[in-house]
């Protein structure tokens, strides 16, 4: 998994008088938690641009007097008006540990029930995930190119070796519905044509 680096500052005091000051100068409190102890330190906000406001998952490598840290995001807070971040959360990771993130669901091909005009419906865009840091996977691939109208994708079928995906097996990621506009794909006129044969014949 990509990472992306955070450079900060080890905190002195950690006083509502200190993260206001934090705060006002452009700076983010932070906490890591997972080691001994937690770690407080503080980061310019614009390093948090690439790790908050995207759709992807990155891990980071925090940076803190001469130390490396490797962790993920575990909470943000935002303010309630201007959405300027307030402080965050990072959990630390070890290679000999697990961890759950949440990876999205990237989908792959081009469904013959949309063509013929079934709705897809893209249940679940993220998947909580668990595996060691090395296995965490950027993204889940999810095929839709064999989904016809009435089919669907369900979380067993994306089953990987390297993680473990902490959803019930049968609960739908993806699915194609019908709708108004639909029509019958080449294979299933073919099955209706065969149908009406053996009907035709028992007769």
């Amino acid at each position: 998994m990509k990472s992306i680096t955070i450079k900060g500052s080890q905190r002195e005091s950690v006083g509502k008088v200190s993260t206001k000051a934090l705060r006002n100068a452009g700076k983010v409190p932070c906490v890591l938690y997972g080691g001994d102890k937690p770690l407080h330190f503080s980061a310019d906000e614009v390093s948090f641009k690439k790790l908050v406001y995207t759709a992807n998952v990155y891990t980071a490598t925090i940076e803190v007097e001469g130390a490396t840290y490797h962790a993920i995001l575990q909470d943000i807070q935002f303010h309630p008006v201007s959405d300027k971040i307030l402080h965050v959360d990072f959990y630390q990771l070890f290679d000999d540990k697990l961890v759950t993130m949440n990876i999205p669901v990237v989908l792959v091909g081009t469904s013959p029930g949309v063509i013929n005009g079934g709705s897809l419906r893209f249940a679940m865009r993220k998947l909580s995930v668990r595996a060691l840091p090395a296995d965490l996977p950027d993204f889940i691939n999810a095929d839709i190119s064999k989904l016809k109208i009435g089919s669907k994708l369900i979380v067993s079928e994306l089953a990987d070796d390297k993680f473990s995906i902490l959803h019930p097996e049968n609960s739908v990621v993806v699915q194609v519905r019908t709708s108004r506009s639909a029509v019958a794909s080449d294979d299933d006129e073919e099955e209706g044509e065969e149908g009406a044969t053996e009907e035709a014949a028992a007769e």
